[in-house]
């Protein structure tokens, strides 16, 4: 479990997995100078609700990841995450969907 970090002070653990694949959609969006909210649900121990945060050029964002190695990287999810950034509500976790490309080769192994 890592976390991500706002600005040096608002911070919230995320699985290193998913954690991965906010930081290529954040990255994207900020290397298009574009800005966004980035909402998430906290912990019940912090009393639930959520926190949304202004993702900007000039915010400070950390993203500290637990294990060591790059978690694999489903484009299929990238597309999902990338939609919710580009809403009006701003980005926000959605359910990982199948990758494609994963399935296509189970398909092929389980034929061939």
């Amino acid at each position: 479990m890592g976390y991500f970090q706002y600005d040096g002070s608002t911070k919230t653990d995320i699985e290193d997995r998913v954690l991965a694949h906010l930081q290529i959609v954040i990255g994207a969006k900020l290397r298009r100078s574009e800005s966004f909210y980035f909402t998430w649900k906290e912990d019940v121990s912090l009393g639930s609700g959520r926190t949304t945060v202004w993702i900007h050029a000039g915010a400070g964002l950390k993203f500290k990841f637990h294990g060591s190695r790059q978690p694999a990287i489903n484009p299929a999810w990238l597309t999902a995450l990338t939609m919710t950034a580009n809403s009006a509500t701003g980005l926000y976790v959605v359910p990982e969907p199948a990758d494609d490309h994963v399935v296509r080769e189970r398909e092929s192994m389980l034929v061939g």
